[in-house]
Protein backbone atom coordinates (compact mmCIF):
# COMPACT_ATOMS: atom_id res chain seq x y z
CA UNK A 1 0.00 0.00 0.00
CA UNK A 2 2.84 2.97 -1.04
CA UNK A 3 -0.07 5.20 -1.91
CA UNK A 4 -1.06 6.29 1.98
CA UNK A 5 2.61 6.80 3.08
CA UNK A 6 3.12 9.29 -0.15
CA UNK A 7 -0.35 10.51 0.54
CA UNK A 8 0.62 11.05 4.26
CA UNK A 9 4.44 12.20 3.52
CA UNK A 10 2.72 15.22 1.24
CA UNK A 11 -0.01 16.35 3.06
CA UNK A 12 3.20 16.69 6.20
CA UNK A 13 5.36 18.52 3.80
CA UNK A 14 2.15 21.03 3.10
CA UNK A 15 0.97 21.01 6.44
CA UNK A 16 5.27 22.49 7.22
CA UNK A 17 4.95 24.72 3.87
CA UNK A 18 1.62 26.05 4.91
CA UNK A 19 2.63 26.76 9.04
CA UNK A 20 5.73 28.29 7.86
CA UNK A 21 4.00 30.36 5.22
CA UNK A 22 1.59 31.69 7.99
CA UNK A 23 4.40 32.27 10.33
CA UNK A 24 5.68 34.75 7.71
CA UNK A 25 1.86 36.46 7.33
CA UNK A 26 2.63 37.13 11.60
CA UNK A 27 0.85 34.60 13.24
CA UNK A 28 2.58 31.92 15.82
CA UNK A 29 1.91 28.68 16.52
CA UNK A 30 0.00 26.56 19.37
CA UNK A 31 -0.17 23.33 18.27
CA UNK A 32 0.08 21.33 15.04
CA UNK A 33 -1.94 17.90 14.45
CA UNK A 34 -3.76 18.44 17.24
CA UNK A 35 -6.02 14.77 17.74
CA UNK A 36 -8.86 13.73 19.53
CA UNK A 37 -11.50 11.37 18.85
CA UNK A 38 -13.85 13.84 16.76
CA UNK A 39 -10.84 14.76 14.53
CA UNK A 40 -7.54 16.36 13.50
CA UNK A 41 -6.80 20.12 13.21
CA UNK A 42 -3.56 20.47 10.96
CA UNK A 43 -2.68 23.66 12.85
CA UNK A 44 -3.50 25.84 15.56
CA UNK A 45 -2.04 29.06 15.94
CA UNK A 46 -2.32 33.23 17.28
CA UNK A 47 -3.08 35.87 15.09
CA UNK A 48 -2.55 38.55 17.79
CA UNK A 49 -5.43 37.82 20.53
CA UNK A 50 -7.27 35.21 17.94
CA UNK A 51 -6.70 31.60 18.16
CA UNK A 52 -6.88 30.14 14.25
CA UNK A 53 -7.79 26.54 13.53
CA UNK A 54 -6.42 26.06 10.02
CA UNK A 55 -7.48 23.13 7.56
CA UNK A 56 -4.24 22.70 5.56
CA UNK A 57 -5.78 21.28 1.85
CA UNK A 58 -3.14 20.08 -0.72
CA UNK A 59 -4.63 19.23 -4.40
CA UNK A 60 -2.47 18.13 -7.15
CA UNK A 61 -5.21 19.57 -9.55
CA UNK A 62 -8.55 21.23 -10.08
CA UNK A 63 -10.24 18.23 -11.29
CA UNK A 64 -12.60 17.59 -8.13
CA UNK A 65 -13.18 21.02 -7.41
CA UNK A 66 -9.60 22.30 -5.73
CA UNK A 67 -8.15 22.65 -2.25
CA UNK A 68 -10.47 24.70 -0.84
CA UNK A 69 -13.76 22.95 -2.24
CA UNK A 70 -12.53 19.42 -0.17
CA UNK A 71 -13.50 21.49 2.98
CA UNK A 72 -16.86 20.18 2.86
CA UNK A 73 -19.89 20.20 5.34
CA UNK A 74 -19.05 17.30 7.12
CA UNK A 75 -15.04 18.23 7.27
CA UNK A 76 -16.11 21.66 8.77
CA UNK A 77 -18.50 19.85 11.43
CA UNK A 78 -15.49 17.66 12.57
CA UNK A 79 -12.84 20.62 12.79
CA UNK A 80 -15.30 22.56 14.95
CA UNK A 81 -15.93 19.32 17.00
CA UNK A 82 -12.29 19.16 17.27
CA UNK A 83 -11.98 22.62 18.22
CA UNK A 84 -14.38 22.60 20.79
CA UNK A 85 -11.88 19.49 22.35
CA UNK A 86 -8.72 21.43 22.04
CA UNK A 87 -10.43 24.70 23.78
CA UNK A 88 -11.83 22.41 26.94
CA UNK A 89 -8.48 20.70 26.98
CA UNK A 90 -6.78 24.36 26.91
CA UNK A 91 -8.62 26.64 29.08
CA UNK A 92 -6.01 29.27 29.00
CA UNK A 93 -7.56 29.79 25.10
CA UNK A 94 -11.15 29.73 25.88
CA UNK A 95 -11.53 33.62 26.54
CA UNK A 96 -9.99 34.61 23.03
CA UNK A 97 -11.78 34.94 19.86
CA UNK A 98 -11.76 31.88 17.46
CA UNK A 99 -11.77 31.18 13.78
CA UNK A 100 -11.71 28.40 11.36
CA UNK A 101 -9.44 29.29 8.49
CA UNK A 102 -8.40 27.14 5.15
CA UNK A 103 -5.13 27.45 3.46
CA UNK A 104 -5.24 25.81 -0.19
CA UNK A 105 -1.85 25.06 -1.45
CA UNK A 106 -2.27 24.03 -5.21
CA UNK A 107 1.06 23.72 -7.76
CA UNK A 108 0.77 26.88 -9.79
CA UNK A 109 2.31 26.59 -14.02
CA UNK A 110 5.63 27.13 -12.86
CA UNK A 111 5.95 24.15 -10.48
CA UNK A 112 5.93 26.72 -7.51
CA UNK A 113 2.94 26.58 -5.04
CA UNK A 114 0.24 28.73 -5.40
CA UNK A 115 -1.03 29.45 -1.23
CA UNK A 116 -4.91 31.06 -1.30
CA UNK A 117 -5.65 31.89 2.76
CA UNK A 118 -9.39 31.92 3.05
CA UNK A 119 -9.92 33.79 6.80
CA UNK A 120 -13.30 32.97 8.40
CA UNK A 121 -13.86 30.53 5.91
CA UNK A 122 -17.19 29.01 8.13
CA UNK A 123 -18.26 29.32 10.93
CA UNK A 124 -19.24 27.31 13.94
CA UNK A 125 -23.31 26.45 14.57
Amino acid sequence: MPFLPRRKAQGDKAEAAAEQWLEQQGLSLVTRNYRCRQGEIDLVMLDQDSLVFVEVRWRKTQSHGGALASVDHHKQRRLIQAARHFLAKHPIHQQRPCRFDVIGMEPDNSGSVSYQWIQNAFYSE
